[in-house]
């Protein structure tokens, strides 16, 4: 639900251009309001808008949570990617970049949600690489999808392009094992 504050006279201090701020997305910590377990982590972004209206101005602040579960495969964006590796913690996390339209993608769709299910010490992220998201994607570096990118402490430890199940199931199995002896 968006919280509106209403700033009379004048919001110069709040301005972009005399050192306050703009529109803003910022990560907080939001504590989970269910029970509490060791495979849900909550990822709260407050959005801060500055809209001028006439002598006054209006500030909102939005909040939108992203849960992300061991077994499953959670959906990520531009916004929400870095947060959730980096809240990941010691954890493997291994990133499906996926298109709506490639049907390599969509065969090895159920085989990545089945590998979520089995390695539950790993969390799995997908990401559409749509417009929207094109400057993560650029970030990582993708060339083709689908192609894996598995992390471990905010860092690429491995990358499986093409939809090569048995492939991606090595860079897993060999990044669990680098992490348990190192």
């Amino acid at each position: 639900m968006p919280l509106s504050l209403r700033l009379a006279p004048s919001p110069a201090a709040l301005s972009p251009t005399t050192g306050g701020f703009g529109a803003a997305k910022k990560q907080c910590r939001i504590p989970y309001s269910g029970v509490a377990t060791a495979t849900t982590t909550r990822i709260g972004f407050c959005s801060l808008d500055f809209v001028r209206r006439g002598d006054s101005s209006v500030v909102r602040c939005s909040l939108e949570t992203v849960n992300v579960s061991v077994g499953q495969v959670t959906e990520v964006d531009k916004d929400t990617f870095w947060p959730i590796v980096k809240a990941a913690g010691e954890k493997i996390v291994v990133l499906d970049m996926y298109t709506q339209w490639c049907g390599p993608c969509k065969v090895i769709a159920p085989k990545y949600k089945a590998l979520s299910e089995k390695y539950e010490d790993v969390v799995f992220l997908k990401l559409d690489c749509n417009p929207e998201n094109r400057p993560l994607a650029k970030e990582l570096g993708i060339r083709v999808v689908p192609t894996f990118k598995i992390l471990k402490d905010n860092q690429v430890v491995k990358e499986v392009t093409g939809a090569k199940y048995d492939d991606l199931v090595a860079a897993i199995e060999t990044a669990r094992s680098a992490s348990s002896s190192g």
